[in-house]
C-alpha cells in the first residue's frame, strides 16, 4: 500500500493545523481537497494507511485533527467531534468484511481481527455476543487473510485490503449489512475528531467543504485509486457513491448510539459520554 502515498500531495505551511487521516478509498473524499484541491494549504496532512494509528496520533498530541474510528471518542478524553462529517453505510459498505472458508459465522470458534482496526473489530465482537449469542475466542492479527484463515474460522479486514482479495472459495460477510438487517439502523466507522485544546484551530478547518469538493471529485478520485487497487474505475466510483455515507444525519447518529450502548452493555466500553461538538465548545 505504499504506492498510495503517490497521490499525498498536501501543504507546506508551517503554521497549518495538521490533520491525520488513513489513505484508504474510503477517506478519500474526505482529504481529496487537503491534498489536491481548494484547501491544500489549509492543513499539514500526514496519512497513514491504519486508522487505529490516527486515533493514536490524536491522543498522543502529535496532530490537532484526525479521522479516527469512532470507539475511539468513548476512550481519548478531551475530544471533540466535527459535526455533520463521517465514513459510514446505511446498508452494505463493501469493505469491512468477515471471511470464512464457506462456514458460517454461527460456526466460528475463533476469530482473527485485524490490528488496522478499532471500531469494526469492536463491532465484531458486538455482532457475536448481542446477535449471535457467544463469544468466539479473538485473535488480533495483521491483515494478510491467508495467514488469518491459516489460525482462525474467520478473519476481519478493513479499508482497501477488504475489497481486493480474492473471493474464490470464500464465504464473505459484509458488516454494515448483518448491523442493518439486526438493527434496522445504519453503521458510523469513523468521524473527524480535534483536540479540545485545539478547538480554535480545527474551526478554521472546513471539513464538511473538504468533503463536499471530494465528492463532486469522485472521477478523479476513481481514476488515482484505479491502478493503485487494481479495480475496475465504475466499482470504485459505486462504492463512493453508494456504499459509503459521509454525513452524520439522524438516522446514521441512531446507529452510533446504539453502537456505543451495546458496548458499553458488553463491556467493551466502560462509560458511555454523550457527543460534544466542536463547534458547540467556545475557545
Amino acid at each position: 500500500m505504499k504506492a498510495m502515498g503517490k497521490i499525498i500531495d498536501g501543504s507546506r505551511e508551517a503554521d497549518a493545523p495538521r490533520v491525520a487521516a488513513s489513505i484508504y478509498l474510503n477517506s478519500a473524499p474526505l482529504i481529496w481537497s487537503f491534498t489536491r484541491g481548494e484547501r491544500r494549504q489549509a492543513v499539514r496532512l500526514v496519512p497513514d494507511a491504519a486508522p487505529a494509528r490516527c486515533a493514536d496520533m490524536l491522543a498522543r498530541g502529535f496532530v490537532e485533527a484526525a479521522l479516527v474510528p469512532v470507539i475511539e471518542y468513548q476512550r481519548i478524553p478531551e475530544v471533540l467531534i466535527v459535526p455533520n462529517v463521517c465514513v459510514g453505510s446505511r446498508e452494505r459498505v463493501r469493505s469491512v468484511v468477515l471471511v470464512t472458508r464457506g462456514a458460517e459465522l454461527k460456526e466460528a470458534r475463533r476469530v482473527a481481527l485485524d490490528t488496522s482496526s478499532r471500531t469494526s473489530a469492536t463491532l465484531t465482537r458486538v455482532i457475536f455476543r448481542e446477535f449471535f449469542g457467544f463469544e468466539p475466542e479473538w485473535k488480533a492479527a495483521a491483515p494478510d487473510l491467508d495467514a488469518m484463515l491459516n489460525e482462525a474460522d474467520a478473519a476481519l479486514l478493513i479499508g482497501d485490503p477488504a475489497m481486493t482479495f480474492a473471493r474464490e472459495g470464500l464465504r464473505v460477510y459484509d458488516l454494515a449489512s448483518i448491523w442493518r438487517e439486526k438493527t434496522g439502523l445504519g453503521f458510523v466507522f469513523a468521524m473527524w475528531m480535534a483536540r479540545e485544546d485545539a478547538a480554535h484551530e480545527a474551526r478554521e478547518i472546513d471539513f464538511a467543504g473538504a468533503r463536499d469538493e471530494g465528492l463532486a471529485s469522485v472521477e478523479e478520485i476513481a481514476a488515482a485509486y484505479e491502478p493503485l487497487l487494481r479495480l475496475p474505475r465504475a466499482e470504485l466510483r459505486s462504492y463512493l457513491l453508494e456504499n459509503i455515507s459521509f454525513s452524520l444525519d439522524a438516522e446514521m447518529k441512531a446507529g452510533l448510539d446504539l453502537f456505543y450502548k451495546l458496548a458499553h452493555k458488553h463491556g467493551l466500553l466502560d462509560a458511555v459520554r454523550p457527543l460534544r461538538m466542536l463547534d458547540d465548545v467556545s475557545d
